[in-house]
């Protein structure tokens, strides 16, 4: 597939749910979901419900949060950190990491991956628990 130049609307792209030990969490890929002439980086925006969460993990491609809006509390390698709406949030390669709102409206926040697709990113789910919510069991799904 040729890499051009690219607009899309986020509501073009496919909304995907979970609702299991991966977290509660919904999120559209605008741009590298497999169906844009894109490398390099990928994008779309992650929406969490008051009490929802994305569980505890790890992947080799680096990301970045940018909240937009709600509270909530992003652990980064076992240390917790408040967010909020313009809080941005740096995560390197194979960095444990996750994400919960903590607030009572919605907590959502775009993020940015250095990979040409989201497919090619494959979670690592830790097999700790934290106060919340269990790790994903064996045989979880990896990739978004």
């Amino acid at each position: 597939m040729p890499v051009t130049p690219t607009t899309r609307h986020l509501d073009d792209a496919q909304e995907e749910v979970w609702t299991d030990a991966r977290g509660n969490i919904s999120f559209r890929t605008a741009i590298g979901d497999g169906t844009t002439d894109t490398a390099d980086l990928c994008s779309g925006v992650a929406v969490i419900e008051p009490g929802g969460w994305l569980s505890l993990h790890r992947h080799e491609a680096p990301e970045i949060y940018q909240v937009l809006s709600g509270v909530g509390e992003v652990s980064l390698d076992g240390v917790k950190h408040a967010v909020r709406a313009g809080s941005a949030v740096y995560i390197p390669s194979n960095h444990e990491h996750g994400i919960r709102n903590t607030g009572s409206t919605v907590l959502e926040f775009v993020y940015v991956y250095e990979t040409d697709s989201i497919e090619d990113v494959e979670y690592v789910w830790s097999r700790r628990t934290d106060e919340h919510r269990d790790a994903p069991q064996e045989g979880m799904p990896h990739g978004k």
